[in-house]
């Protein structure tokens, strides 16, 4: 079977012919090192490639498959990880000058549950240092590129994470969601990103942002994709303290259900400011729920005004908790404009912090409110495509520049604020052939109705224009 055939299978389309012996394993995973050598010197999604331990699991996989020890849906497949997630072994640098040499002697949960699936590491993923920011214009590592245009952005701070599942070199991905770090770079790239309910997937082994709102989930091409993946990655660890024990639904089991009779709430807070093309692409989603058979109605919860700020604040404490010592021992390891903002959270005084969480209670209150009589909320990701990539790691100031607070974080914080799960999913491309997005949002651990209703808008939507990288 040719490499490009094979590198055009969604994760459940491969787990098929895998098991049913048509490729192999071994195939697959060359065929995605080959896809990596050819791109990413351009692209620069990947900071650490483990080509020699991904083709010792491919035979392992393909041994195992070939004995009929067959391990699910993740079996042989190639996939890559954020580089904040910990490997054995394996260099885990949060991509950062300041841990670039740092080799953990144990897995993070996530990744040791996709690799107990039989996955295959391919390599670990390029982001903004230490997840704080949206560019993943990384000082350090090389900035990452977005897929369809190498002079934008792909958001970030899971920026490697997106820009390999566009570019088809990974076949799916794992990131984190602080501000909106999953969303964000599925959003500029062009593919589905899922923010599970926090507590919904262990952050142990995971180099935190912020301990209070740092999720983990999947970045994928399709929402099945999404859904396969969350199912291997979810569930109660007692390693981490926050994790939930609340049971792991099979999150396929609806996947076809349809929106017919759905309540669909459109949050009013995060509809407006949006460019031409937002706007007329979100309002083409919302027509087409109605034509699925939803009713779509707007809903208010005006407390997501302050989100923005209560996420900032939280974040800067947070994250300024963990780098204390780094910021005291190795300011100047740390690129400009994550000192700055470490810089800034050593003003943020305890009542600040404290008034910042209890916001977050109410955030979440007025948004059950607003399900109470809706099965789904929605919003778009961003207010506008993917912005240019500054000659700065910062956004330049200027009124024909983005402003990542205005036109992107405040549409995706407001969730981590509240720990509901989100997904972002493509809702076109744009005059000039960027992708475009909306969020769907659910109830605390009701990741299956979103699931749900982003399947029902996918199948709808049909696919979306590939990327001429």
């Amino acid at each position: 079977m040719a490499s490009a055939e094979m590198l055009d299978f969604d994760v459940a389309t491969l787990c098929e012919k895998l098991r049913a012996k048509q490729v192999s394993p071994v195939e697959v995973t060359d065929a995605y090192l080959a896809r990596i050598a050819a791109t990413d010197e351009k692209l620069r999604a990947y900071i650490t490639v483990t080509a020699e331990q991904a083709r010792s699991a491919a035979r392992k996989a393909e041994a195992e498959i070939g004995a009929g020890k067959w391990r699910g849906p993740f079996h042989g497949v190639p996939v890559a990880i954020k580089d904040l997630l910990y490997t054995t072994g394996i260099r885990t640098t949060g991509g950062s000058k300041i841990l670039a040499d740092f080799r953990p002697d144990y897995d993070a949960i996530a990744w040791a549950r996709l690799e107990a699936a039989g996955a295959v590491l391919l390599g670990k993923l390029n982001l903004h240092e230490f997840a704080y920011g949206v560019t993943s214009s990384n000082p350090h590592w090389g900035f990452v590129r977005n897929p369809y245009s190498l002079d934008r952005i792909p958001g970030g701070s899971s920026g490697g994470s997106a820009a390999a599942v566009v570019t088809r070199s990974a076949l799916a991905t794992l990131g984190s969601d602080t501000g909106g770090s999953i969303r964000i770079p599925a959003a500029l790239c062009g593919c589905v990103g899922l923010k599970p309910t926090y507590a919904r997937v262990s952050r142990h082994g995971v180099i935190p942002l912020s301990y209070t709102m740092d999720h983990v989930g999947p970045i994928t091409r399709t929402v099945r994709d999404a859904a396969l993946m969350l199912g291997v990655i979810a569930g109660y660890d007692p390693n981490d303290s926050t994790s939930s024990r609340e049971p792991v639904p099979d999150y396929t089991a609806g996947l076809d259900a349809g929106v017919k009779r759905m309540r669909i709430g459109v949050i009013r807070e995060l509809n407006d400011g949006l460019s031409e093309q937002v706007s007329r692409s979100f309002n083409a989603a919302l027509k087409q729920f109605g034509a699925l058979g939803a009713t779509v109605d707007e809903v208010s919860i005006p407390s997501f005004a302050m989100a923005t700020l209560v996420n900032g604040v939280v974040i800067y404490a947070d994250a300024l908790e963990y780098h204390e010592r780094w910021m005291r021992e190795r300011p100047a390891d740390y690129g400009e404009d994550v000192r700055r903002l470490l810089e800034a959270g050593m003003l943020v005084t305890g009542v600040a912090y404290v008034r910042a969480q209890r916001a977050r209670a109410r955030m979440l209150g007025e948004a059950l409110n607003a399900l109470a009589k809706h099965d789904v909320l929605v919003a778009p990701t961003s207010a506008i495509e993917a912005p240019p990539i500054s000659g700065r790691v910062l956004f330049e100031e200027g009124p024909s520049e983005a402003d990542p607070v205005r036109d992107i974080l405040r549409f995706t914080a407001p969730l981590d604020c509240t720990g509901q799960p989100a997904l972002a999913i493509p809702t076109g491309v744009s005059s000039g052939g960027l992708p475009l997005s909306m969020q769907i949002i659910g109830r605390p651990f009701d990741e299956s109705t979103v699931l749900s209703v982003a399947a029902a808008y996918e199948k709808a939507r049909g696919p979306l224009p590939a990327p001429k990288l």
